[in-house]
């Protein structure tokens, strides 16, 4: 999951360059040296490589532009995913949230490197307020 602009830039490289490795290969074709079922598996690997990196580009992209507006999560174990989430689609950077709790910024970078392991109920329960989540009232009891 893509968690900030910086991670953003170097995803869009990142597919740009499997982008170009695919259209090299398909120049070379059949020039090439490798079997070709090791060659198809090669390819059939980077295209796989190339449409998860797209996938989480347009879903940054989705989040960025402010159109979705409803996160929902099934379980407890995918809320640090949604508090995320919420941060992006509300168009707060990692800073931005960090000011608002008081933090610094490097606090929420490790929180969302670690996916909030590291993080109390209670601190959860603030950043979910900071982002304007609704969470009912006996869920966040300190």
């Amino acid at each position: 999951m893509i968690k900030n602009d910086r991670q953003y830039r170097i995803t869009k490289a990142q597919s740009h360059k499997l982008q170009e490795a695919l259209a090299q290969s398909k120049k070379r074709g059949n020039k090439s040296k490798v079997h070709p079922l090791l060659r198809k598996a090669q390819v059939d690997a980077v295209r796989s490589q190339l449409a998860d990196l797209r996938g989480e580009i347009k879903q940054y992209e989705g989040l960025r532009s402010g159109k979705r507006t409803v996160l929902d999560f099934q379980s407890f174990d995918d809320l640090p995913r949604t508090l995320i989430q919420a941060r992006i689609a509300r168009g707060l950077s990692q800073r931005d949230l960090a000011d608002r709790l008081g933090l610094k910024e490097q606090q929420i970078q490790r929180y969302e490197a670690t996916e909030y392991s590291s993080a109390s109920l209670a601190r959860v329960c603030e950043v979910a307020s900071a982002l304007g989540l609704r969470v009912k009232a006996e869920a966040c009891v300190a």
